[in-house]
């Protein structure tokens, strides 16, 4: 069986600590959690967690392109934030990017999140072709 193929682009940014911004396996694009963080400064957006939600996802969405995917490949996501109060701001970002059917999706309140952010969102994709 093959190893996984790490993906890498300058288009999202870095990671802040040792995995790789995403995995490519049997087909399936494995993307690591992502924050509103802007590629070119390495700070979290300023704004609501509505651009941050925007921002993580065109991070997610420049992942995908770069692993031969995009969003409406995606299969399931998960999502996780500080406070459940963050829930509907959230939807208003993610419903920009997302339509029906929408992907399978959880969403979770944890303890905190890197950088201070209020949002994270992970998710797995499917190949092109």
């Amino acid at each position: 069986m093959p190893s996984p193929l790490p993906v890498h682009t300058d288009a999202a940014p870095a990671p802040i600590s040792l995995f790789s911004q995403a995995q490519v396996y049997n087909g399936l694009v494995y993307c690591s959690g992502n924050i509103g963080i802007d590629p070119k400064t390495g700070k979290l957006v300023e704004g609501t967690v509505t651009d941050r939600t925007e921002q993580t996802i065109r991070n997610i969405s420049a992942l995908l392109d770069a692993a031969n995917s995009s969003l409406k490949r995606i299969i399931k996501v998960n999502v996780y934030l500080t406070t459940m109060d963050n829930f509907g701001p959230m939807n208003e970002g993610y419903a920009k990017f997302f339509s029906a059917p929408f992907p399978a999706r959880t969403c979770v309140s944890v303890a905190g999140l890197p950088m201070g952010s209020d949002v994270e969102i992970e998710c797995v994709a499917a190949l092109d072709g």
